[in-house]
């Protein structure tokens, strides 16, 4: 089946996006959705909101993975990974920047761990 794939810089990328969307979806949905849902404290729309984004989150990080897995498969489909790429990169450093300016525990939000190696290992497999 590792046949299948030219360039595995890009397949790594893509099992990482994956691996981090079923974080997101597995560990992150009991330990954040569902107190955000329960919480009462919190309006109905600012919290549905949130729910959306999360949500939105999680497609993203599906999507990620497959268009990281197509490219990897597929030659010629540098444009696509470049996109992931920049993607992943972005969301790390909004991540960073989001701990720096509200002065957080960086390891209280480790998203960017997760998106910094999936844009490093999308980078790789660009060269």
């Amino acid at each position: 089946m590792l046949e299948l794939f030219h360039n595995f810089w890009l397949l790594a990328a893509g099992l990482a996006a994956g691996s981090t969307a079923l974080i997101h979806i597995f560990a992150g949905g009991p330990t954040l959705a569902a107190p955000l849902l329960a919480a009462q404290d919190i309006d109905e729309t600012p919290k549905l909101t949130n729910y959306y984004c999360w949500h939105l989150v999680s497609l993203m990080l599906i999507a990620m993975s497959g268009g990281f897995l197509y490219a990897a498969a597929t030659p010629g489909e540098g444009a696509l990974a470049a996109t992931w790429t920049l993607i992943a990169a972005a969301s790390a450093g909004w991540s960073l920047i989001l701990i720096a300016w509200k002065r957080h525990p960086v390891m209280d939000l480790p998203q960017w761990t997760l998106f910094t190696l999936i844009a490093a290992l999308g980078a790789a497999g660009l060269f």
